[in-house]
């Protein structure tokens, strides 16, 4: 996906705070190391960034949102290019980078992911971003 969102920053990750996974996924992956500036959004914000990708239609049910260099990536693309430029910095980033760097893996992986988000998220009583 090549559209982009307006934003004070070009780096960013839109992912669901509600999400154990996602929040120490985006928390462990040291990309500040590598992009340096990268804000990290819970889709379950008011921040404008939210809304503009539901605008652009993506489903922030159907996977997380990296905005690098003003380019948009969502869902397993997202987790590929977000593997690309992590640091490789701790056995868990190196890990990441293994698995998710090839493309066909991240693509065939992120719908186990996102089940067992919607798993995880039912067992806590939490709802669906919506």
């Amino acid at each position: 996906m090549t559209q982009s969102i307006q934003s004070s920053s070009l780096n960013y990750i839109i992912y669901d705070g509600e999400c154990i996974y996602c929040n120490n996924y985006v928390k462990l992956m040291s990309l500040k190391e590598t992009l340096g500036k990268i804000d990290l959004v819970d889709a379950r914000s008011n921040d404008p960034r939210v809304k503009a990708a539901k605008d652009l239609g993506i489903n922030l049910d159907e996977g997380m949102v990296a905005s690098i260099s003003g380019e948009i990536y969502h869902g397993a693309q997202a987790v590929y290019i977000l593997a690309q430029l992590s640091s490789k910095s701790n056995f868990l980033n190196k890990l990441n980078h293994i698995i998710f760097s090839n493309r066909q893996m991240a693509n065939f992986l992120y719908p186990l992911l996102k089940f067992g988000r919607r798993v995880t998220l039912f067992l806590r009583g939490r709802k669906l971003i919506g």
